[in-house]
């Protein structure tokens, strides 16, 4: 069994409710860190990039934990919701925090960023 330590000050922030959902995270993007931002395309999860046409141009997601995805595809676990650190989220080529929260209240998303710096 996997357990997490929740660290004080880190990524997640606030007391919204936070909801874990188990994704595929496509495989052929190398190392992904905890808190990168992702979309979704065919049914599997790519980190979020503004230029891209395949639907993962749509922040959907914050990934929970650090995973390789070189050898593959890879189930793991997202955030489908919370209060995130604006500063600590990892943006895909394009994206800003005020992008990403600007497609989140599009998709009307309980996903919520803050500015603590």
């Amino acid at each position: 069994m996997r357990t997490e330590t929740y660290i004080p000050g880190d990524l997640l922030v606030g007391d919204f409710p936070v909801a874990v959902r188990v994704v595929t995270i496509a495989g052929g993007q190398g190392v992904l860190k905890r808190g990168t931002v992702l979309g979704e395309a065919s049914g599997k999860f790519l980190v979020s990039a503004s230029a891209s046409s395949d639907g993962s141009e749509v922040p959907s997601m914050v990934l929970a934990i650090d995973l390789d995805t070189t050898a593959g595809d890879v189930i793991t676990d997202a955030y489908a919701s919370g209060n995130f650190d604006a500063a600590k989220l990892i943006y895909g080529a394009g994206h800003t925090a005020a992008s990403v929260e600007s497609a989140w209240r599009k998709a009307s998303a309980p996903l919520f960023l803050h500015n603590l710096a």
